[in-house]
């Protein structure tokens, strides 16, 4: 019977097929530095690219190609793996609507409040599948870890919470500041603040990992 699996496995799936991570993190990240560079260079990219220009100021720019960097990178895992990522799927539709929004109403509002929304959704789902007595990380870390119940449970919680918080933190920093600096946020801001907490959460992760069982045994 032919496989007709549009979304990712579940990582304990043997089926599931991986790609290369340093390529995972590439288009995962990409996207985001298209945005980056776009916004600092939407000027340059204007007077090279009257077609661009046409949109608006750099963020308009920076949203347009962020909107095409992100379904290059969706239609890029799909030839790799034949499936879509769920996390990047959800942020890509938001990335899509909210975009969209942007550039149709002319407002930089939308583009703005998108990773309030989809840290918002992560933060509900992850709470929401653990109050059903489910973790759902398994589609964040792909199986990098083996943690036992109560491991799971508690990672879960905290990772919900910390998404909520990155939810927040953002709705601060763009009421509050430049776009410029919003921006530069959103790319050099966000990913060392994950990478903290991700680290901070190791000796939990120590304490209840399983260990590995050897053949025969």
């Amino acid at each position: 019977m032919t496989d007709k699996t549009i979304f990712e496995r579940d990582p304990s799936d043997p089926k599931r097929k991986e790609i290369n991570p340093l390529l995972k993190l590439v288009l995962e990240l990409g996207p985001l530095l298209v945005f980056f560079f776009a916004n600092a260079r939407g000027e340059w990219l204007a007077e090279r690219f009257p077609a661009l220009g046409s949109l608006g100021g750099p963020l308009f720019i920076a949203t347009a190609l962020f909107m095409v960097a992100t379904a290059t990178a969706l239609s890029a895992s799909w030839l790799l793996t034949r499936t879509l990522p769920i996390m990047p799927l959800v942020s890509g539709i938001v990335v899509f609507v909210f975009g969209a929004l942007t550039l149709y109403l002319h407002s930089e509002m939308f583009i703005k409040m998108k990773p309030t929304i989809v840290n918002t959704l992560f933060g509900a789902v992850l709470l929401g599948g653990l109050a059903f007595g489910k973790s759902l990380l398994g589609y964040v870390f792909d199986s990098a870890f083996k943690l036992d119940a109560e491991g799971w449970r508690k990672l879960t919680l905290r990772w919900g919470l910390f998404f909520l918080f990155l939810a927040v933190t953002n709705e601060i920093v763009w009421r509050t500041f430049s776009t410029d600096a919003w921006v530069a946020f959103k790319v050099w801001g966000i990913m060392p603040i994950t990478l903290i907490f991700t680290m901070s959460q190791m000796p939990l992760i120590m304490r209840h990992s399983l260990e590995e069982k050897q053949p025969g045994e």
